[in-house]
């Protein structure tokens, strides 16, 4: 988003959700109200919808700018219950403080900013908390939830805000949960928990989104809470050369049909296929928490990666293009790998004293775990093919009411014109892939980087995502003791993307961008010859002398540093992450969970550590593997060829 141009649009208040930007009625600021929202681009955020003594008082103060400050909350009685100086996230910024039990009465919430423009060091917002618990707000005829808001800059860097909350740790702090609604029910983290005082996070889920239902579902209860619109698209995966594309859009106006047939995979270029006939029968309103419940699994049902990679000059799509800045990769934003994986940004870590700097993003895999990773190039694949569509970073596209009173979507140029936002780009799509890279390395870290920081840094992201794997490869063993059966393999390309225990359970795209990431770590000590303008190249050495001393460092390195797995029989085996280096051709055909987990992690024939392996695939399942190999030896991700 553009600052200077979504300032200008700043006049939008927002009372009925609870939510204001600056200037806005009940709130009190040292000068103008209007001139002192402007100028730092302030929202604030207090939960529940109607707060009352029986609910925690939560507020969050949202800026655009990076000013030091602290947040207050002040009791009606004038006590200060609660204070804080953290300041979070960047862009936007934010503040949260909480009162477990407020006290009924009218509170006053406080910004104290420093460095804030003359006459605007002091930001207030009066909340009035009820003695009485308030009515849950109604169902609405006619939509999966009421809109009672709309989409613009100010619900943007609440969404951003609340995304970053959400996954906030320490950068070097691994996280992880078994299931994404783990997160959401975690009031430590999910500001919006309980929001509308009606107990819907209370409802029970039993849904396990993959990496493309999982940034559709977060987008979806931001806008569920806040009564914004939403909307989604049926669109098709992409096959036979073309990439995919979109037929039909469905919005919570239209709650009668939420799950349309799937549209045909086009080999050619052919008229968007005719609605079915015969729409499937509305489900039965059950209120609107369980309602809520039961839309996301008709969204779930629906959207896939293809979803997210339809090509960036199309307007009929659920996202847009945005340059790649520090001010547009926000919290929120998406990332489209163009080999069918999604994941989302949820914080930027800023360059510090020669250390890079880095986003770190979150994804859901098929077995339903939910990781936060850092963005590197073993993480974040990216590649230009047109029948992959178009890969890169994202947002969802903004929803606006139409003239006729329904929902529709901005174009791409209405975007680019639009003071709310501003920020519609084609610039990723004119980029080759280490243009990519190196551009990205630039946002991250502004400045030249310290050559052997830089290369710990990669070491720690590949150690990461061994980690991940080793969380993967066990749930595996776990489904072979199950007495479940054995998984079974699909044909081709097809091996990335299906269904049922073998998209549960199985690695080969896990693997695949191992395989990318392994490279990388190999290759840095050659990334800093190549580009020696890019790292603090120290005085009286050369590009070459450097590169020595990396090759040296990073043997070192990855000798030191080890994993835990579990074998067949239960016991642990440790390996160094030299070990895994070691065997990246072992793990071109490491993926099959119906294999024992020592050949999963290229354990030698007849080594102490493959003594425990007591199952192997299919003899016709390591056939198809044998001639899938090329695939992962030569970094090379299949195409569908067919219809």
């Amino acid at each position: 988003m553009l600052l200077a141009r979504k300032i200008a649009a700043a006049a939008s208040v927002l009372i009925a959700s609870g939510f204001l930007l600056f200037p806005a009625a009940g709130a009190r600021a040292q000068g103008s109200s209007a001139s002192c929202g402007e100028a730092v681009g302030l929202a604030v955020l207090p939960a529940p919808i109607a707060p009352w003594t029986g609910a925690p008082l939560r507020v969050m103060f949202v800026t655009e700018k990076a000013l030091d400050g602290q947040l207050s909350l002040t009791a009606p009685n004038g006590t200060v219950a609660a204070a804080s100086p953290e300041r979070h996230g960047g862009p936007p910024y934010f503040w949260f403080a909480e009162v477990e039990t407020p006290q009924a009465g009218t509170w006053h919430a406080t910004l104290a900013l420093n460095g804030a423009p003359a006459g605007c060091s002091t930001l207030t917002r009066d909340i009035t908390v009820s003695a009485r618990k308030p009515p849950a707000p109604p169902a609405a005829e006619g939509s999966v939830w009421p809109v009672r808001n709309s989409w613009n800059r100010t619900t943007e860097d609440l969404y951003s805000a609340w995304i970053a909350k959400l996954f906030d740790a320490p950068p070097d702090q691994d996280l992880s949960w078994k299931a994404w609604h783990e997160v959401l029910r975690d009031r430590s983290r999910n500001l919006l928990f309980n929001y509308l005082g009606m107990g819907e996070d209370n409802v029970a889920v039993s849904l396990r989104p993959d990496c493309a239902d999982f940034v559709y579902f977060l987008r979806a209860y931001f806008a569920f809470k806040m009564g914004l619109p939403f909307g989604y698209s049926n669109c098709s995966r992409g096959m036979g050369g073309s990439p995919p594309k979109c037929y039909q859009w469905f919005d919570i106006l239209h709650p009668t049909v939420t799950r349309p047939a799937p549209p045909p995979e086009q080999v050619a270029a052919a008229e968007p296929p005719a609605a079915p006939a015969a729409p499937p029968p509305a489900p039965k309103r059950l209120g609107l928490a369980p309602t809520f419940a039961q839309y996301l699994r008709a969204v779930g049902d629906v959207v896939h990666t293809g979803s997210v990679r339809v090509s960036a000059t199309d307007d009929n799509t659920d996202f847009y293009m945005v340059p790649l800045t520090q001010d547009t990769l926000r919290p929120g934003t998406v990332y489209a790998d163009p080999y069918g994986h999604v994941l989302m940004l949820v914080a930027r870590v800023p360059e510090v004293n020669g250390t890079p700097g880095v986003y770190l993003a979150v994804d859901a895999e098929p077995d339903g775990t939910v990781t936060r990773k850092r963005f590197w190039r073993g993480n974040f694949l990216f590649a230009h093919d047109p029948a992959l569509g178009s890969p890169g970073f994202k947002r969802f596209r903004p929803i606006v009411r139409a003239e006729n009173g329904g929902l529709r979507r901005l174009t791409n140029a209405e975007i680019a014109k639009n003071p709310n936002y501003g920020d519609f780009s084609l610039e990723q799509t004119k980029l080759g892939v280490e243009d990519f890279y190196d551009r990205m390395d630039e946002v991250m870290s502004p400045e030249p980087l310290d050559p052997a920081k830089a290369m710990a840094d990669a070491i720690a992201s590949l150690e990461e995502q061994v980690n991940t794997r080793v969380t993967a490869v066990e749930n595996g063993r776990k489904f072979q003791s199950s007495g479940k059966g054995e998984a079974v393999m699909p044909n081709g390309a097809s091996i990335f993307e299906t269904n049922g225990a073998w998209e549960d359970f199985s690695t080969p795209a896990r693997d695949f961008r191992l395989l990318v990431a392994i490279d990388v770590v190999r290759g840095f000590p050659d990334r800093v010859a190549r580009l020696p303008q890019r790292y603090k190249i120290p005085f009286g050495q050369t590009a070459a002398g450097v590169k020595a001393q990396l090759e040296g460092a990073l043997a070192a390195e990855l000798a030191a540093r080890k994993v835990t797995y579990t074998r067949s029989d239960g016991s642990p085996w440790t390996l160094t992450l030299k070990d895994v280096v070691d065997r990246a051709n072992d793990l071109e055909m490491a993926y099959n969970p119906n294999d024992c987990v020592e050949l999963r992690w290229g354990a030698p024939q007849g080594s102490d550590e493959a003594s425990t392996c007591k199952r192997h695939a299919p003899a016709a399942q390591r056939a198809k593997m044998s001639d899938y190999r090329a695939w992962f030896h030569e970094r090379h991700w299949p195409t569908h060829t067919g219809a």
